[in-house]
């Protein structure tokens, strides 16, 4: 097991090569217009390259690595961990003396800079994390085909003992039905036999009686009690045979029952034991279930705190270069220490603690980044992180301006992990809460995409973050005409397929801001028509969950029923649709007095619902 658990280490590294151009003087090339603005783009990254290699030259205690894309990107390879070669080429006119001279000024700086050279290994989590999956599955397969094996085994041998019992059974009863059946012949054979010996006797003796009139009486009565006695002998005789062998096989007969019923206890001892040991391995089932999950706690946590030593590693080179060693090493100890200290004590608060020392120790740009990597675990981790940001009113402003929303919606876009899509819709729908954010989600198209993912996903999950940012934006009265346009009203009701609570009722709260911001425009003149719900076929749905048992789905389609039925266009379809009957029992036994007042009120304003209820005979 420890060797199971033992993850492996994996290198990892980067090349990076860069076509460094030269620098140009415009009074000699002449360029003009887009020409002159690049070469001044290419002068001032140059610049900013020989300024970081004069401080690293210098041993200056700031780099200015963040003046230009060009430095950070070759972060590594002047004063950092990565193996650098630098090639200068220099050209043998005279006309161009200066910058000859230049160029090779710098390479000497160049020259001066020392790197220190690292391999970067990291713990393979994720291979660890699908091997122990395997085994696990394995595990299951295994005892699942033991379990079967054993209950057919136990099932055979019942079957079998069943069949046994029976068959003895009946061939018990038919061997006593046979020998009643003998028995019962045999002995009205002897009773006619007796019958016709007795006739016998009797005639013989009148004849005899007639012959020998002179012998004596007492002998022929002697005579005519030996014949019939001996023949009755001999049948009792034969029948004590008959009941001495009906007895033996009634005793084996019984033995052999006794056998079966001792087989059949056994059999049941052996179900028992059985059953106990399923009873055992379910238990180490269950057991291996939770030390699986435990371990995908930990493998989150670790991945988590991996990503942010890495920045931590950042920071800790950094002031390597400065000549802090012993101090940077002693903070990083401390740090790894406090790491694992909150990791026992409390993985909750710990995972809010690290996330916002992330957010203040490496800044959102470097978070945000971190959103188009190539590792799949990497861009998961940092689209948590933005969630969780995201969460907080203050961090909104700032997500949405370092260009937040838009690698959300990119990567809404093109990822095809379920997590990732859940996690981006859930920070778009936090940044959906802003009024301002909501205009710009939906002039970058975010409706649509939205509309896409819920229309793949089957995640219940993934959709009630979906509907819960799609009804966010349904709450901007501005933004009605579009939304629906774009299939935002279609997707929400495509989302009810699901059947999850918690996603119905998030579609629910979208209906009902959606027609709570149509009833306002109506009111206020600048819309006219049915409504756009109605339209796109959400009434019969709202009807049929009018009285949903959830009460978050009720109340909120309570709420749209009482919206939709101010308008007076909507009044005729609200009746042909059965919406009437819902408005009246709202109006009578809604649990919340403001639902109850607000439909009340609407029935009575509204002189088709007054029509049709007087000619329903209905009073509300």
């Amino acid at each position: 097991m420890v060797k199971t658990f033992k993850p492996p280490v994996v290198r990892k590294g980067k090349l990076v090569v860069v076509d460094l151009a030269g620098s140009e003087r415009i009074d000699k090339s002449g360029s003009e217009g887009h020409t002159l603005e690049e070469a001044k783009s290419i002068n001032l990254s140059l610049s900013a390259l020989g300024k970081c290699i004069n401080a690293l030259a210098e041993n200056s205690a700031h780099v200015p690595v963040r003046d230009s894309k060009l430095t950070r990107l070759l972060r590594d390879s002047f004063g950092g961990t990565a193996r650098t070669s630098l090639v200068v080429t220099i050209g043998p006119s005279p006309r161009h003396r200066g910058e000859t001279s230049s160029t090779i000024m710098f390479g000497q700086r160049a020259m001066k800079v020392e790197n220190m050279l690292k391999i970067k290994e990291e713990f393979d989590y994720k291979s660890l994390s699908r091997r122990l999956e395997i085994q696990l599955d394995k595990l299951i397969v295994e005892h699942e085909r033991q379990q079967k094996a054993f209950e057919d085994e136990v099932e055979r041998i019942t079957v079998e003992a069943q069949n046994r019992i029976s068959e003895t059974e009946r061939n018990y009863a038919d061997a006593l039905e046979k020998e009643r059946l003998k028995y019962q012949e045999d002995y009205m054979q002897s009773i006619k036999k007796l019958e016709e010996q007795w006739v016998m006797n009797q005639r013989k003796h009148g004849s005899e009686r007639t012959t020998f009139e002179l012998k004596d009486d007492n002998f022929d009565k002697a005579l005519n009690r030996v014949v019939p006695v001996a023949s009755a002998a001999e049948e009792i005789s034969e029948l004590k045979k008959l009941l001495q062998n009906e007895a033996s096989l009634r005793t084996a007969t019984e033995e052999e029952v006794n056998n079966l019923k001792s087989q059949v206890v056994q059999w049941k001892r052996i179900e028992a034991a059985g059953n106990s040991e399923i009873l055992k391995l379910r238990k180490m089932l269950e057991d291996e279930a939770h030390q699986k999950e435990k371990l995908e706690e930990e493998i989150a946590i670790l991945q988590s705190q991996l990503l942010q030593l890495s920045f931590e590693a950042d920071e800790t080179r950094r002031q390597l270069d400065r000549g802090e060693s012993g101090k940077v090493l002693g903070n990083l100890d401390s740090f790894v220490s406090q790491i694992r200290h909150s990791q026992l004590s409390d993985s909750g608060n710990g995972d809010k603690a690290s996330i916002a020392k992330l957010f203040e120790q490496v800044g959102l740009q470097k978070i945000l980044s971190l959103l188009e990597a190539e590792d799949a675990d990497v861009r998961i981790h940092a689209v948590k992180v933005v969630a969780n940001l995201a969460a907080e009113e203050t961090n909104q402003e700032k997500i949405v301006e370092a260009g937040g929303l838009s690698s959300l919606l990119m990567l809404l876009r093109s990822s095809e992990d379920e997590t990732i899509q859940r996690v981006a819709a859930g920070a778009i729908a936090n940044l959906a809460m802003n009024e301002t954010n909501q205009e710009l989600i939906m002039s970058q198209g975010g409706i649509s995409l939205l509309s896409i993912t819920a229309t793949h996903a089957e995640d219940p999950q993934t959709l009630r973050m979906v509907a819960g940012a799609i009804a966010n934006l349904c709450g901007n009265d501005k933004l009605q005409i579009k939304l629906r346009g774009e299939g935002g009203i279609k997707a929400l009701l495509g989302m009810v397929r699901c059947g999850h609570p918690d996603v119905l009722a998030q579609v629910a709260r979208g209906i009902a801001n959606f027609a709570k911001c149509e009833s306002r425009a109506s009111s206020q003149g600048t819309k006219s028509g049915r409504s756009l719900l109605i339209e796109d076929g959400a009434l019969p749905w709202i009807v049929q969950n009018a009285n949903n048992e959830a009460s978050p789905i009720r109340r909120h389609i309570e709420l749209a029923l009482c919206h939709l039925a101010q308008h007076e266009v909507n009044a005729k379809d609200m009746i042909s649709g059965g919406a009437l009957w819902e408005l009246v029992r709202v109006s009578r036994d809604c649990s919340r007095e403001d639902i109850r007042t607000l439909a009340h009120r609407t029935l009575n304003s509204s002189p088709t619902f007054q029509t049709e209820l007087r000619r329903l005979r209905i009073e509300c």
